[in-house]
């Protein structure tokens, strides 16, 4: 058996296994019969938000949302990596805030995106790029610090710009990092976004949820569940192969 047929075994058997699990407590009467839904009553709700044009709709939204506040908060995370692993000092001084801000829940800050960007879907971006910035952030200096000091030093003796430093030196080497930075960011800015929607909205994937939660509709409330989890589990996927490829073109 291949490493790649052994992987795959694996991962069949843990997803029957979480799917075993969830029907057996769905017909254990641990709890509410209608709080765990079966999958036969689930497979039929899965297919009909798969058919609804305002499934589409919401999602839509909700992209737009999430992508634009990844992708401010992916860039303005590039730029503090580089500067903070580029230079000891600045390391030292900005670590402790870049740290005390990464592991405080984010959906604190919502207030204040209200109160700066209103009720639409500016205050959701806010909250998803607020919520990508500081993992991508951490990983890139990461990434710059473990930069080989040759590539460095030829740098500085062409005597290049900050800005070629940055695009010539720094950037080619820290994708590894820049891409695992920008794994963990993507799902924590979809987060962001699902949150800010709960809250305050009348658009997009995390309002649908909470009005078929408000309304006692669990089971297409956990069809939009398996919705965003099969789709995030497809763009984390897509940066893994983005990584796998870039190691490949710099193992030729």
């Amino acid at each position: 058996m291949t490493p790649r047929v052994k992987i795959l075994a694996i991962q069949a058997v843990t997803l029957g296994a979480i799917v075993g699990g969830y029907e057996w407590l769905a017909h254990s009467h641990i709890v509410y019969e209608g709080v765990v839904p079966s999958v036969e009553v689930l497979v039929p709700a899965l297919l009909g938000a798969i058919g609804d044009p305002a499934t589409y709709g919401n999602l839509w939204y909700t992209a737009l949302e999430a992508l634009g506040g990844f992708a401010i908060g992916t860039s303005l995370g590039i730029a503090i990596g580089i500067v903070s692993g580029a230079k000891r000092w600045v390391s030292a001084a900005i670590n402790p805030f870049l740290d005390g801000f990464a592991t405080a829940p984010k959906i604190v800050f919502f207030p204040i995106a209200r109160l700066i960007c209103g009720t639409g879907p500016a205050s959701k971006a806010m909250l998803a790029g607020l919520s990508a910035v500081f993992p991508v952030a951490i990983a890139v200096a990461a990434a710059v610090r473990r930069i080989n000091p040759i590539y460095v030093k030829v740098g500085r003796s062409f005597r290049l710009s900050p800005w070629q430093m940055a695009t010539k030196v720094y950037i080619p080497a820290l994708v590894p990092g820049f891409v695992n930075g920008m794994r963990i960011g993507l799902g924590l800015a979809i987060i962001g976004t699902l949150l800010g929607e709960i809250k305050l909205s009348d658009r997009g994937i995390g309002f649908l949820a909470i009005d078929h939660y408000n309304h006692f509709q669990i089971p297409p409330m956990y069809a939009l569940l398996i919705l965003i989890f099969v789709l995030a589990v497809g763009l984390n996927v897509a940066l893994g192969q983005l990584e796998a490829r870039q190691r490949q073109l710099r193992e030729r």
